[in-house]
């Protein structure tokens, strides 16, 4: 089985156990991949996002480690994924989240956000890169298509320069890199024939939460 078929399980495992379950997973020692060769020491933090989400370094790509992460009460997936990023994110600055997925890449065909209690249900829009008449805007999530790394990825919108055609991004189990600042990176866009296109490979476009 493959770690991202295994983290999957796990994930699965994790939303249907007790608390007490729960607490004894938490303080489960680290897998080996979680340890060695690591670009920062697993659990480390990387940086702080404008509003203080934190981003904690998941050692490598190659780091599953199936302890669940809770915000407000709520599960946000497992340490310390970019789905788990995205989702705290979205929690902490919206009120919302987005349901499980296998993969950060399946992000993309998600319709709908619910509330933290589940009350409520809003939108969720797809807007593909090269296809869009504006640039993203802050909160929005990039997505990236599973060709890269087998999962793809997600960041988090964190600022727009228009006149500079820049886009500041928050993330984790990307780099696994300190941040330079209150921001993990930086990228470009351009306008074609008035269309907006963000020059990131792999990228198929941004989520946007409609309220």
């Amino acid at each position: 089985m493959n770690l991202n078929a295994r983290a999957v399980i796990i994930s699965i495992f994790l939303l249907l156990v007790s608390p007490t379950i729960l607490a004894n997973e938490a303080s489960a020692p680290l897998p080996q991949a979680c340890l060695s060769a690591c670009i920062q020491p697993f659990n480390k933090i990387l940086g702080r996002s404008p509003h203080g989400v934190v981003a904690y370094s998941n050692c490598s790509e190659h780091c599953v480690h199936p302890q669940p992460q809770f915000s407000e009460g709520v599960f946000t997936g497992i340490s310390w994924q970019c789905v788990e990023y995205a989702r705290r994110w979205l929690l902490k600055n919206y009120g919302v989240v987005y349901g499980s997925v296998d993969i950060a890449a399946d992000i993309w065909d998600l319709k709908t956000v619910s509330s933290a209690d589940k009350s409520q249900q809003f939108a969720f829009d797809s807007i593909v890169n090269g296809e869009a008449l504006v640039a993203p805007k802050r909160g929005d999530l990039l997505i990236y298509a599973q060709q890269f790394l087998n999962t793809g990825h997600v960041a988090v919108v964190l600022k727009v320069d228009h006149a500079n055609q820049k886009i500041w991004l928050g993330e984790q189990n990307f780099s696994n890199q300190q941040w330079p600042g209150d921001y993990a990176r930086v990228i470009t866009f351009v306008k074609q024939a008035d269309k907006v296109f963000l020059l990131d490979p792999y990228l198929l476009g941004w989520k946007r939460v409609i309220r």
